[in-house]
């Protein structure tokens, strides 16, 4: 029986969206020199957008709309890496990790308002005993904690 190694999800999280996450400065960048072409709506993933920029391109009026909007690409740009966030983290089955690069990150429709919730995940003697605290998998024997769904050793769905 060969040993497979299973990577962390959170290093897999952290590898997939270092590739996919996009930079503030560029989009800004984008914006004010190229924006007339609608460069940096294709940079965040707005294609329809862009498209239309090209379309209109030769009237000056997304040259305009440019500039204006390079202002607002931080914010997209931070929308954008969110979703990508949120998408890969819902893939692999985890929460979306702290960032590093935003401290102040907050999830899209959470305000300030939103206070972050604390909790304590030390288990105390009387759950150690009590029955469903860890589960073996049948296929496996990987020892599992109470609750999850599917095997974190080979993959398969735990009744």
């Amino acid at each position: 029986m060969s040993a497979m190694v299973y990577p962390n999800p959170q290093a897999v999280f952290q590898m997939q969206y270092e590739s996919v996450r996009r930079d503030e400065v560029v989009g800004v960048l984008l914006a004010f020199f190229l924006g007339c072409f609608g460069v940096h709506h294709f940079y965040v993933g707005r294609t329809g957008l862009g498209i239309l920029y090209i379309c209109f391109s030769w009237t000056g009026i997304p040259a305009i709309l440019g500039v204006i909007e390079c202002f607002f690409m931080p914010g997209r740009v931070r929308m954008y890496n969110a979703i990508q966030a949120a998408g890969l983290a819902a893939a692999l089955g985890i929460g979306i990790p702290g960032y590093t690069s935003y401290p102040g990150w907050v999830a899209p429709g959470y305000g300030a308002a939103y206070a972050p919730v604390y909790v304590n995940v030390q288990a105390t003697p009387s759950a150690q005993t009590g029955d469903g605290t860890l589960m073996a998998c049948s296929n496996c024997r990987y020892v599992n904690p109470a609750g999850v769904r599917f095997c974190s050793g080979c993959g398969t769905r735990l009744s």
